[in-house]
């Protein structure tokens, strides 16, 4: 799937999911709706593998005209859209390290809402599509916005350094140098964002189901990996699969 096309498809599901609430059918008070959250490294592979998920959870744990999102940097603009707000101002979303210092410049002359402001948005939006299920988050905390919600399965990708130095190499077309000042940069940027916004450790294991290290594991065995842990917590058996049942009079 190119890049085009995966962000098309993205954008129409996105699209009709975010449609009025009086559009949407109610969801059975006793259905749990699955979604998983990635926290990751950077270069640590959170896109590689939501693109590899989404086919594979749409066989294993699809329901009919309810395909799986992946909700990724490329979409994220469009929960800005969903609010009235221009897709420019995603790049002044904290995630995205934006500097305090440009952030209040640009509060102050006129450019942007607060961050505040924009990230409670986000976050708003992020807690409608948890709650309608079937979506794969990466990054923005996901796993500390939606914690509250019994349909989560909250996913932290890693790897080593000297891994994640080579792949921002190639991606970046940058030297060795420049790439881990960059991948320590980011790291650093995401780690103050959760602490600020949620007095939270990006990095502590026990907020999370389960923690990959992708040098370990190629993107598809991951992938199999995530789809296995979640069909026994949603599969055969299941409280989703009764719900399912339930909503449709079996």
């Amino acid at each position: 799937m190119t890049s085009h096309t995966y962000l098309e498809h993205g954008l129409s599901i996105l699209n009709n999911r975010l449609r009025p609430p009086t559009s949407e059918l109610p969801r059975p008070s006793t259905q749990i709706a699955p979604f998983i959250t990635i926290s990751r490294e950077a270069c640590a592979g959170a896109t590689t593998l939501g693109r590899l998920l989404v086919p594979l959870l749409d066989e294993q744990l699809g329901e009919s005209g309810r395909n799986w999102l992946l909700l990724d940097k490329d979409l994220i603009t469009h929960a800005l859209t969903r609010h009235q707000l221009p897709e420019r101002l995603a790049a002044f979303l904290p995630e995205d390290q934006i500097s305090d210092v440009k952030a209040l410049i640009g509060e102050l002359v006129g450019l942007h809402p607060s961050l505040w402001e924009l990230e409670h948005k986000v976050s708003e939006a992020i807690l409608l599509l948890a709650q309608l299920g079937r979506v794969i988050f990466v990054g923005r905390a996901a796993h500390l916005v939606t914690r509250s919600l019994e349909g989560g399965f909250h996913l932290r990708l890693v790897a080593p350094m000297d891994v994640r130095i080579k792949r921002m190499m190639a991606l970046q077309s940058i030297d060795a140098a420049a790439a881990k000042a960059a991948l320590l940069e980011s790291d650093r940027a995401r780690h103050r964002y959760t602490q600020r916004i949620f007095g939270q450790d990006l990095s502590d294991p026990h907020a999370y189901d389960l923690v990959i290290n992708s040098e370990r594991f190629s993107p598809q065995t991951a992938a199999q990996l995530v789809v296995a842990a979640l069909r026994e917590r949603f599969g055969a058996g299941s409280q989703l699969e009764h719900a399912a049942e339930v909503a449709s009079g079996v």
